[in-house]
């Protein structure tokens, strides 16, 4: 059955169109994956197509009394209610409680989310979260996710992906996640220059058949531009030659791969890596690591010993909240371990992509801040200008050219991930950098990581770059080790599935040492089981306020680099930024002792 139709869309603001004359239909049971650059108009699209948006020209019909369940990139959620309220509605608990489908939505998406916290109260992730759960438990003809994987982890991606393609209605979703459009799509679009192209299948078919698309096209335009030549000859020699037809042959999908090279010469890199690094980049000893600083926050390794060679490509992954920022920040030197050691190369010279952005001095242009760490650098066996790489991560012409002040976060992130690159760095740590990234952008920074020689630490929740970039993935699996998972993120999700990883927030603290002479305290007396759903309940709002303080002290230092010049502002917040410093020693000090009677 036809659920929705578009004929002949129009749709610009501005001088640019973003839909030109767009004709297409959505079929009962359709999973269509919709793709595209940053600013090409996709959420435009499936924004006229959920109705939420009119075209400025053209048609759009819904089949009478069709049901749409919208995910946009920001919810409409009322802040004082609970989201029990925002996700069950009116439903009384024996109701939702008994039907198992339900549970499983909850017990996925909100399981460490309190149904009585106020949706005012919740972080980001949460509230994406809460916003999936409640179309998810809704009743739909046609589902519209725009960026639904978005602070979702590699888990819950995954289970997400199971659910939908499990579900009988239509679903149309944008999204940057190529592992997550292959699970879930049968048909992908492509939204670019004003026009949507429909190629069958998933992400991986999608790029076959684009492949061959290109390569007809080009020799079709072979084609004529022989024919031009030809017929530029024929005026100049007067009768015509007598000439044979150029012939063309129809090359399967793998003929188009069969003389490139490998994806990634690892032997070659490995010899690179090696004579820039030296035998040592970094070896850990022994080491025990709070998040929240010695003896502060969750544990996260506990007497670890791990080493990082040259040449290693690791991808950590974990559950959100297990500490893999906090390793990436222990490997560069901005916390302190507990205990153990930390041996650093002498040879070793780092580049930290933090998920905060740095400052940037917002007066000078994009090209400029470039150049002021290196007008060249080598990648590989190739040199490469400020601007050609710019270029590739899409900072393309006049682009170039813009204000740092008027860049969108994502185009920030971009910029800060190429100033790291310039500084030709040997040891890569990078914290989320797909963040905001188009698909295009994406393939061009995975060929750059090809051919960039030296050891690459990352963590992502895009599993199909974290698979692409990487050779090896180790896991924060709540043990307080790094575990090897030779079988990568799938043997990480059945070991998750099996109950074996825990989170870091879930592990105890590392006990304090009884002084010498000193009796042991005594143990504290075993709580009821009320008592231990209270504390439980407790220590997850502990969390979730934890949370928060860390994206309140994100938010005031983006504010203090863009008002470096206001000083009075600046002291304003600098006192708002010790206040919250005060708030979370208190909350992780409650933290630790509500953990400990736990634990005990």
């Amino acid at each position: 059955m036809n659920l929705v139709n578009l004929e002949s869309v129009f749709l610009s603001y501005g001088p640019k169109p973003l839909l030109r004359d767009v004709s297409l239909g959505i079929e009962s049971g359709d999973r269509i994956g919709v793709v595209g650059r940053n600013g090409d108009g996709k959420t435009t699209l499936i924004s006229v197509i959920a109705g939420l948006v009119a075209p400025h020209g053209g048609r759009v019909t819904h089949t009478r009394g069709l049901r749409v369940g919208v995910v946009a990139q920001a919810d409409d959620m009322d802040p004082g209610l609970t989201v029990g309220e925002v996700v069950l509605g009116e439903r009384a608990e024996h109701e939702w409680a008994g039907d198992q489908g339900v549970r499983e939505i909850l017990g996925n998406l909100l399981g460490g989310i309190d149904l009585h916290a106020r949706a005012g109260e919740l972080s980001g992730g949460e509230r994406r979260r809460t916003a999936l759960a409640r179309v998810l438990i809704g009743e739909h003809d046609l589902i519209v996710l725009d960026e639904p994987t978005n602070h979702l982890d590699i888990e819950a991606i995954a289970w997400l992906a199971g659910h939908l393609a499990a579900r009988r209605s239509a679903l149309l979703v944008v999204t940057h996640d190529r592992w997550f459009l292959d699970a879930v799509s049968t048909r992908t679009w492509e939204v670019v220059d004003g026009a949507v192209h429909r190629y069958e299948g998933g992400y991986a078919a999608y790029v076959l058949a684009k492949a061959e698309r290109a390569r007809i096209a080009q020799a079709t335009e072979e084609r004529r531009q022989n024919l031009m030549r030809k017929e530029i000859a024929w005026l100049r020699r007067g009768p015509p030659a007598r000439t044979s037809k150029p012939k063309f042959r129809i090359e399967a999908a793998q003929a188009l791969i069969a003389d490139e090279p490998p994806a990634r010469n690892t032997v070659e890199l490995l010899s690179f890596a090696s004579a820039r690094l030296g035998r040592t980049v970094y070896d850990l000893e022994q080491v025990t690591l709070h998040a929240g600083g010695p003896g502060q926050g969750p544990l996260v390794l506990d007497r670890c010993t791990f080493q990082f060679g040259p040449g290693d490509r690791i991808g950590l992954i974990g559950v959100n909240g297990s500490g893999k920022s906090s390793v990436l920040r222990l490997l560069s030197g901005s916390v302190d371990q507990d205990s153990g050691r930390v041996v650093r190369g002498r040879t070793v010279r780092l580049a930290h992509l933090s998920q905060e952005l740095a400052e940037l001095d917002p007066t000078r242009r994009v090209l400029e801040t470039v150049e002021e760490i290196r007008a060249f650098i080598k990648v590989g066996k190739r040199e490469w200008t400020a601007s050609q790489l710019l270029e590739r991560l899409g900072f393309r012409g006049d682009a170039q050219w813009k204000v740092v002040g008027d860049l969108s976060g994502g185009e920030r992130r971009r910029l800060q991930l190429l100033r790291l690159l310039m500084d030709d760095p040997n040891v890569l740590l990078l914290d989320e950098p797909t963040n905001d990234l188009d698909i295009e952008t994406l393939n061009e920074l995975e060929d750059l990581l090809d051919a960039w020689p030296g050891t690459l630490v990352l963590v992502s929740h895009d599993r199909y770059f974290l698979e692409r970039v990487t050779d090896r993935c180790v896991a924060l699996l709540g043990d307080g080790r790094l575990s090897l998972l030779p079988g990568g993120v799938d043997e990480y999700l059945q070991r998750r599935s099996a109950g074996t990883a825990l989170t870091a927030r879930a592990s105890s603290p590392a006990p304090a040492a009884v002084p010498d002479g000193a009796a042991p305290a005594a143990a504290a007396p075993e709580m009821t089981a009320k008592e231990l759903r209270e504390a439980q309940k407790e220590l997850t709002r502990l969390e979730r306020r934890l949370e928060r303080i860390g994206e309140q002290e994100a938010v005031l230092h983006a504010a203090m680099a863009e008002s470096a010049s206001d000083y009075g502002r600046l002291a304003e917040m600098d006192a708002e930024l010790k206040d919250l410093a005060s708030q979370r020693e208190s909350v992780e000090l409650e933290w630790m002792e509500l953990a400990e009677r736990l634990e005990g």
